[in-house]
């Protein structure tokens, strides 16, 4: 055994560093690396990221790209040091732990486990069919956002979530842009929008799902805009993770394109929420 390799010196990020460092980089040139258990994983994870535990890094470094930077984090800071040690000794050249893990991660987080919602995704599927669904789960965060409307009597409350079901019309929208540039024979946006049925909203959740897991005060605008954070939190997830596992060029590229487009949504949130 090689350790040298576990003195390699690697630079550390803090919670607040690791969160702009994300939002600067788009999700396809970045490994976020989450070296904890599973039932962690499950818990509470940053959304995209690569679930290896520590004790199955040393036989699985070549399912992670060594050109990319990788940020490491496991739950208070231990165990991502010893990875990226690890991983800066095998050579990968850009490795960045998280200092304080993901208990002092302060910025979105999405929950469940590795496979939730890819049952939507086979991941050898068309690039029509890939963005049909991608469409249709922004429909179900529209009509959720639609429900919340009638069922909040608050005006605010009421005018923030018809802006978030006019944000989610917008990326249907965005959506269908991104099928009709590659679809070399587009159909109309209503033959498009009816491909794909579904009741999950983003994130491979259903309305009921997220209600019972966040528990909101619909009262209250921070929690009617966490609540919302939370679901772009857990949609960016399953593109990512959707992505990752597409073997189709295009789709991975298409899947990466709406990531994107989520992550840009998740960081206006941010900047709404801290006006309330």
């Amino acid at each position: 055994m090689r350790w040298k390799q576990f003195f390699t010196p690697v630079k550390s990020f803090d919670a607040l560093e690791a969160g702009k460092y994300l939002k600067e980089m788009p999700p396809a040139g970045i490994t976020v690396l989450d070296v904890r258990q599973p039932n962690e994983y499950q818990a509470g994870h940053i959304p995209g990221a690569k679930l290896i535990p520590l004790p199955d890094l040393g036989n699985r470094l070549n399912e992670i790209d060594s050109s990319k930077p990788t940020l490491v984090y496991c739950a208070i800071g231990g165990r991502s040091r010893v990875a990226a040690q690890m991983l800066a000794g095998k050579g990968f050249a850009d490795v960045i732990n998280l200092s304080g893990g993901f208990k002092a991660w302060t910025h979105e987080a999405a929950y469940g486990d590795l496979d939730d919602g890819l049952e939507l995704f086979g991941g050898d599927e068309s690039i029509e069919h890939v963005l049909a669904v991608a469409y249709s789960l922004e429909v179900g965060l529209e009509d959720f956002y639609q429900q919340m409307t009638s069922k909040v009597i608050q005006p605010d409350a009421k005018t923030l979530f018809e802006k978030l079901a006019g944000i989610e019309e917008k990326h249907q929208q965005r959506v269908y842009d991104i099928y009709a540039g590659l679809a070399t024979a587009p159909v109309s946006i209503e033959v498009f929008a009816g491909e794909v049925v579904t009741e999950a909203t983003e994130g491979g959740l259903t309305t009921e799902d997220y209600m019972a897991r966040f528990q909101p005060d619909l009262t209250s605008p921070a929690d009617i805009i966490g609540l919302a954070m939370s679901i772009e939190a857990q949609a960016l997830d399953l593109y990512l993770k959707t992505a990752e596992r597409s073997e189709a060029p295009e789709s991975r590229q298409a899947l990466m394109q709406i990531a994107d487009e989520e992550r840009a949504h998740l960081n206006s949130l941010g900047k709404v929420m801290e006006k309330i």
